[in-house]
């Protein structure tokens, strides 16, 4: 039966879960023995560490999913809110303007990056930076990122980057391919442990329609961002 707790996130998977279980072992015993804390407050306390144990297991949630099969579609690459949508000049890959979809993952959110269509990874290139919050569109260029060059396999090889970008808590970007390596659609290939920024980044051309809007949410290998007519 398969675990539905993805492997980007060990060690921490194993780790914290380990760490709050023992606590919440001890801690009755400390506290109603030598503290002497009263019955109600023991319960509250083992409450919150139970709720914490659950967080850290969902956020390392990794859904079973189905990506649809038409070909023309541009799936998110992660959960979350799309929080901006804006063309922009990106002449280091794709050599033309281009659209740009940000998606922001808060600490609830399922954390695995999916491939938005078959694809080949061209280049990889990480850069170090700040942690500042991901919500804000800025933090694409201040922020440490790992970009994804990517060209599609299926139809005409158009140019797409995905781009991994940490925030305020988030410390680790995890990327699992090499270049060179071929992706199918909603195939996972990474996570963003701790909150974090995910963006698209597509050539403009007349064929090329978005799907999405600012505040839509949004699930990595599922919601179609763009179409190609």
């Amino acid at each position: 039966m398969r675990i539905p707790l993805t492997k980007y996130g060990l060690p921490q998977v194993v780790v914290f879960p380990g760490i709050v279980l023992v606590v919440m072992i001890v801690f009755p015993l400390i506290g109603s023995v030598r503290v002497g804390l009263p019955l109600w407050a023991i319960v509250l306390t083992e409450v919150i560490f139970a709720v914490i144990l659950i967080w850290i297991l969902m956020f390392f949630r990794d859904p079973y999913r189905i990506p649809p099969s038409d070909k023309n579609l541009l799936l998110a690459p992660a959960d979350g809110r799309v929080t901006d949508i804006e063309t922009i000049k990106e002449d280091n890959f794709i050599g033309r303007e281009a659209l740009r979809i940000g998606i922001f993952l808060s600490i609830f959110s399922t954390h695995i990056n999916r491939a938005p269509c078959s694809v080949k990874v061209e280049k990889i290139t990480y850069r170090k930076g700040k942690c500042k919050n991901a919500a804000n569109p800025q933090s694409g260029r201040t922020n440490e990122s790992n970009n994804l060059d990517l060209i599609r396999t299926d139809g005409r090889q158009e140019r797409l980057i995905v781009r991994q970008i940490s925030g305020a808590i988030a410390r680790r970007i995890v990327c699992d391919v090499r270049e060179g390596q071929v992706l199918t659609g909603g195939e996972k290939f990474g996570m963003i442990k701790f909150g974090s920024r995910t963006e698209l980044i597509v050539g403009v051309c007349e064929n090329t329609k978005c799907l999405v809007r600012i505040g839509d949410k949004v699930k990595a290998g599922l919601t179609p961002l763009i179409r190609y007519d």
